[in-house]
């Protein structure tokens, strides 16, 4: 082999075909064992290189780090959330394997048309108790909807678990329906802490972060795992089969519908900028900021 090189998409049979013409014949199975020898194995790319470093990375991730420390010594929920990605609803072909005595047909085409809808999962995670929470919707993946589906896992579970709490620590990245730089978060957020009677801080991941927030390694990627090459024919099968998602270290997960109707492109209240009762920190105040209820 030529030094240097790294890697090859050449298939076993091209290579020993190529073999042959330079004068040295060698079959697949010897070219199996040379290029095992050589540390050519098959390997996936993998997304570990970042687009970018914000200067305040760092800071972020340890001023979270310490407001997560403060709130789970006093007891109080910290929660991570985020919107998995949106499923298809019909007969539609999904990645990965199932143990079947018959073969599963799909669609040949993933048309939306052919289909029921959309399915948009929200989910929670409960970093304390390791408990993950969804609720699937078929509307809009709304600021509107993630802060309804926050008041929904409070109303069934939180107030339960933490009957005593007056504060909340909401940690998620900075884009999609809780987007850092966005009014109509921070508008629906104020309404939602103002519906739970609860001051609700959020820290926002730090651009380019995602895939550090609790809630893609704790709850979503067991999730996927759980639903794996199941066809999602009806909303009430997704949500049968994300409800059986568990691991040996105790993840519980439960599942709900939420059937509202969420609009796109809604614009905050004319006055919000100057009624809005959003406090954000001296520390990186982007990122960080509290929604305070009137009654505090």
């Amino acid at each position: 082999m030529r030094e240097g090189v790294l890697w090859t998409n050449l298939s076993r049979c091209e290579i020993s075909r190529r073999l042959a013409e330079m004068g040295t014949s060698a079959s697949r199975y010897t070219v199996r064992k040379l290029l095992k020898k050589h540390g050519l194995g098959q390997r996936k790319t993998r997304k570990k290189k970042t687009l970018g470093a914000h200067p305040d990375r760092d800071a972020q991730f340890q001023n979270i780090a310490r407001l997560k420390a403060a709130y789970m010594a006093k007891e109080e929920p910290v929660i991570s959330i985020d919107s998995k990605k949106k499923e298809l609803i019909g007969n539609f072909s999904r990645e990965g394997y199932t143990y079947t005595q018959t073969p599963v047909d799909a669609l040949d085409h993933d048309f939306p048309s052919a289909g029921e809808g959309k399915l948009i999962p929200h989910g929670i995670y409960d970093l304390a108790r390791n408990e993950g929470h969804m609720n699937l919707n078929t509307s809009h993946d709304t600021s509107e909807f993630c802060c309804d589906s926050i008041a929904h896992w409070w109303k069934q579970q939180g107030c339960q678990h933490y009957p005593k709490a007056r504060r909340l620590l909401l940690l998620c990245d900075g884009g999609g329906s809780n987007a850092a730089n966005r009014h109509v978060f921070k508008e629906a957020l104020q309404v939602l802490a103002k519906r739970l009677g609860l001051e609700i801080r959020v820290a926002h991941y730090p651009p380019y972060c995602s895939k550090y927030n609790p809630i893609e390694h704790r709850l979503f990627s067991h999730i996927t795992r759980a639903c794996q090459g199941v066809v999602f024919h009806s909303v009430a099968i997704a949500k049968q089969f994300m409800e059986k998602t568990k691991t040996c270290k105790g993840l519980k997960v439960t599942v709900d519908i939420l059937t509202g109707i969420y609009v796109t492109g809604k614009k905050c209240a004319e006055n919000f900028l100057e009624n809005m009762r959003i406090i954000f920190d001296d520390y990186l105040p982007r990122w960080n900021y509290r929604a305070v209820p009137q009654t505090i």
